[in-house]
């Protein structure tokens, strides 16, 4: 090789060197499967929604969406793992209203809701239902307020425990209207509905999927629903919105989360997922007979109504007395 095209090589190899390098390129996503976290067990209206989300939003992402069931202490012990999981969009949590509770119920918490975890969707909410066992001598809910405002403290009601959205509803209606009950937590909605219905204690609130069946079978009568419109599965009956408390809102509502970090581009894809789901007619469909009414929103929304709802329940529960360890 000649001077010449050495200096020529040098010169090339020089200006090779100080090229900047091309921007890594990120992996695609998903790369792998992605797990949905349900904290709650298997088998319930939770996890039964979660499951026709994943499959249809799988569909969607091109990579299958196993379900794990990670449950316990209010749902807190999924919330955590999803909360502490790499923030690579591999893991996602779906949750429900409980979270927004669980900051002003627990004396300790080892995660932080608004700071740990990142909305990407509120899906979905599951209406409640003021039911009373049929012996009460009460047709209506204005009926049934009189009732209780003659009796302080002589008529109970049951819920799935203490500090849920069932017992806090209940709670607020009666606070709302000055009244006094008596509360008889249980441990699980089914044992809560089966005493109602058998009179050992007198009503309840509950979620519209748990409570049909009963009503149905005239085991309870249903005098109000807690959603701002009535519901298909109960067109003759009310919302107390309409008959008593303008305004009246409280659902048992769902959504999706991810690890706080992950990236919004993943974040956003998710969302779009979920959104083509939840327009699926046939997804509707399978919502439907859960009672859970389909929601949709941005990421952005989703933690506005986040924000709202745990500064809402805060006061709501500060005002029960009720603190969890």
């Amino acid at each position: 090789m000649t001077r010449p095209d050495r200096r020529a090589l040098l010169a090339v190899l020089a200006a090779l060197a100080a090229a900047p390098a091309a921007p890594a390129q990120p992996a695609p996503w998903p790369a792998r499967p992605v797990r949905m976290v349900v904290p709650f067990p298997p088998g319930g209206p939770t996890d039964i929604v979660a499951r026709v989300l994943a499959e249809r939003m799988s569909r969607s992402l091109g990579q299958p969406i196993p379900v794990e069931n990670r449950s316990g202490a209010n749902g807190n012990i999924g919330n955590e793992a999803v909360a502490k999981a790499d923030p690579d969009g591999h893991t996602v949590l779906y949750n429900t209203s409980s979270i927004a509770l669980s900051p002003a119920l627990y004396t300790r918490l080892s995660y932080d809701v608004l700071r740990d975890l990142a909305p990407v969707v509120q899906t979905a909410t599951v209406p409640l239902v003021l039911a009373v066992n049929p012996a009460l001598p009460v047709r209506d809910v204005r009926g049934f307020v009189e009732h209780l405002r003659a009796r302080p403290h002589e008529l109970s009601y049951g819920s799935a425990g203490a500090g849920n959205v069932p017992h806090l509803a209940a709670f607020l209606l009666l606070r709302s209207q000055g009244l006094e009950a008596v509360h008889v937590p249980y441990r699980g909605s089914a044992p809560a509905l089966v005493d109602a219905a058998g009179g050992q204690v007198q009503f309840r609130t509950d979620t519209v999927n748990s409570a049909l069946p009963l009503v149905r079978e005239g085991r309870l009568r249903a005098l109000a629903v807690t959603y701002p419109r009535r519901l298909a599965q109960l067109p003759e009956v009310p919302t107390i919105a309409e008959t008593l408390i303008p305004g009246f809102d409280v659902g048992a509502w769902q959504g999706i989360m991810v690890p706080a970090r992950t990236p919004p581009a993943i974040i956003e894809r998710l969302n779009t997922a979920a959104m083509e789901a939840l327009a699926d007619p046939d997804v509707r469909a399978k919502l439907a007979e859960q009672g859970a009414e389909p929601l949709g929103s941005t990421p952005e929304e989703y933690g506005r109504v986040l924000r709202d709802e745990t500064a809402r329940w805060r006061q709501v529960i500060a005002a029960s007395g009720v603190r969890l360890e």
